[in-house]
């Protein structure tokens, strides 16, 4: 069994807690298209990072602050293919009060709304991209919300879907569970364990103050 000690919990959003990885990457299918972009460029580095550094990198020649906006209000407005991610529910109602919090690459009207719609428990802490200047892979994010929960960055446990997002957890001092959901797990190697459902992750309080989060050995990808 693979145990992991921790303080607090932190999880992205996008493919840990919501299913959305249809309408997301639906909706840069299209900004593309539009604008005369390789859509497969453009998806293949869309996820688990800011839309406004996506829009940079792909269009230097665009205002991304007014492509971000058109791109946020197409992605607000779709909702028919959101789902909360299998166990998400069951997982963050597991953890004790005040020990968890969200780290999503979007913005935080998206990310409410999408919780919401879903009927994933509002978060004590969420950090967006709205909240800091440097993204993931950047550790920034991370520890930003490390610090909203009050616990030290390696005391914390960071559930992810991109490599994205295991690069900004291990650059911030913290362990990654990796889930197999938007990538493969062969391209989630960098996480500390690989999990192919949220089921598999056990809570539990030790009695020293810390969670336990333990992931049953058949559970495990890598």
């Amino acid at each position: 069994m693979t145990t992991f000690l921790c303080s607090a919990i932190l999880l992205d959003l996008d493919g840990v807690l919501v299913d959305s990885t249809g309408s997301v990457e639906r909706h840069w299918r299209i900004w593309a298209r539009k604008r005369g972009i390789d859509e497969e460029q453009v998806v293949a580095i869309a996820h688990g990072v800011r839309a406004i550094e996506v829009i940079r990198r792909v269009a230097p020649q665009l205002d991304a602050e007014a492509e971000l906006r058109r791109l946020e209000k197409e992605e607000s407005d779709d909702h028919h293919l959101l789902v909360a991610m299998p166990g998400a529910i069951d997982l963050v109602r597991s953890i004790p009060a005040g020990r968890w919090g969200v780290v999503t690459s979007g913005s935080r009207h998206l990310a409410a709304d999408r919780l919401r719609m879903v009927g994933v428990p509002d978060p004590p802490v969420m950090v967006t991209a709205d909240d800091v200047t440097n993204g993931k892979p950047h550790p920034e994010p991370y520890l930003k919300g490390a610090q909203l929960l009050g616990a030290k960055p390696k005391d914390c446990l960071v559930i992810e879907d991109a490599p994205a997002g295991i690069r900004s957890a291990h650059a911030g001092g913290m362990k990654a569970i990796g889930l197999a959901s938007t990538y493969d797990a062969s391209r989630l190697l960098e996480a500390d364990a690989v999990v192919k459902q949220l089921a598999a992750i056990r809570v539990s309080l030790n009695g020293t103050g810390k969670m336990s989060v333990q992931i049953q050995p058949e559970s495990l990808v890598v």
